[in-house]
């Protein structure tokens, strides 16, 4: 599968390597993309020669989150400028219902990960931030380098998680420290609250990765779904899938707080980068501390 444009796909030695290669926009997650994702996911799965899936980014990061680029107001077919689409692109005045259908086409695009047979492992570097943190909890394990970056910035005043899988990998209070203030942590704190399974330096990053998938290309892979799916089902029970659901729904109710319309605004006028830049200035160096006081200097940045 060579035609892709938003990801690369390779399949070697019982693995499928998939990775986002928008360096540039910093592996934002647009639909295109999550399109591809979705394709290369479901080929992966029916692969027999492959035993897991290893998700990463290209450039310096995994992925800095959904892509809010603005796109064309309107979808037309035939020539019939009246006829607009739900999934045209930025709407000037959407429905309650336009916002929720188009988050929950999302997250079908994104649910794969957690669907499919076939184990997924998230290689995190760099910024893990808001859409990459939903595509990183979606997969079976997490292994992020050190000094990776991974938080939810967009629940400052973007609205709600479009995903909820904090919930079932952190637990109720990291979950709620984190998406509450949209602070961010370090990957080597990640596996402390649960976020990754563990961490290692940067440079080693690739070769754990891929010295895991080495010994799942060891097991049938019939066997690696059978494991794979009985935990996913358990988390089932305890609601994970229909709590997917709600967060899409919820999203949609989330943006019609007034911090959100103000951003929208803000963006608008000022555009986007500005507006990000001006939501983060109160927030100091934006981080939490897992372990110890959060002592801080006039900046709001942690005092180490």
């Amino acid at each position: 599968m060579s035609d892709f444009e938003f990801i690369t796909y390779e399949i070697d030695a019982g693995r499928a390597r998939i990775t986002f290669n928008r360096p540039e926009k910093r592996n934002a997650l647009s639909i295109p993309l999550l399109e591809e994702l979705n394709t290369a996911l479901w080929e992966a799965d029916n692969d027999k020669g492959v035993h897991c899936v290893i998700l990463r980014g290209a450039g310096p990061c995994f992925s800095a989150g959904y892509d809010l680029t603005p796109t064309p107001n309107a979808r037309v077919e035939g020539g019939d400028s009246t006829r607009t689409y739900r999934d045209g692109g930025i709407y000037a005045d959407p429905t309650i219902d336009d916002d929720i259908w188009r988050l929950e086409r999302g997250q079908r695009l994104r649910m794969t990960l957690f669907d499919m047979h076939k184990p997924t492992i998230a290689q995190v570097h760099g910024y893990c931030i808001a859409g990459g943190t939903d595509i990183a909890l979606l997969c079976d394990m997490v292994i992020v380098a050190d000094d990776a970056t991974i938080g939810f910035p967009p629940a400052r005043d973007l609205g709600s998680l479009p995903n909820q899988m904090w919930l079932y990998h952190c637990g109720p209070q990291w979950t709620k420290r984190l998406l509450l203030t949209g602070d961010t942590i370090t990957g080597a704190e990640a596996p402390l609250i649960g976020f990754a399974m563990k961490s290692v330096p940067a440079d080693m990053l690739e070769a754990e990765v891929e010295g895991l998938a080495d010994r799942l290309a060891k097991i049938d892979p019939d066997l690696l779904s059978s494991n794979k799916r009985i935990v996913n089902l358990g988390m089932e029970l305890m609601g994970a899938r229909t709590l997917q659901r709600l967060a899409a729904e919820n999203d949609g109710r989330a943006h019609l707080a007034p911090g959100t319309a103000a951003f929208r605004q803000n963006a608008k006028e000022k555009g986007l980068k500005a507006a990000l830049q001006a939501r983060d200035a109160d927030f100091g160096d934006g981080r939490a501390r897992v372990v110890g006081p959060e002592v801080r200097d006039a900046d709001g940045r942690l005092v180490e």
